[in-house]
């Protein structure tokens, strides 16, 4: 009885069938981390030392101009030294 494909037999196809769901797997799961990784990091900052729903430093300086407690310069500068310590950008 003839079982192979070109001379092969079942055994090479079977392994590489075998090899070929073990990569699909592997993609898939390796989309499903990026997915759910790339989620996380699209949700807003979160810091330890500040409880959730608390505003983030730029917006408290953005409250205090509005307010009125500083002035446009004082602002602009406040602003660039939290977007060069590595405060979230908006």
């Amino acid at each position: 009885m003839y079982w192979g494909f070109w001379g092969f037999g079942p055994g090479l196809w079977g392994v590489l069938g075998g090899l070929l769901w073990i990569v699909i797997w592997a993609l898939l799961i390796w989309g499903l981390i990026r997915w759910f990784a790339f989620g996380y990091r699209r949700r807003s900052f979160y810091h330890p030392d500040q409880p959730p729903g608390a505003p983030s430093a730029l917006e408290i300086l953005r409250q205090r101009y509005a307010r009125g407690d500083i002035d446009a310069a004082t602002f602009e500068q406040m602003r660039e030294r939290l977007e060069h310590a590595g405060g979230p950008r908006e």
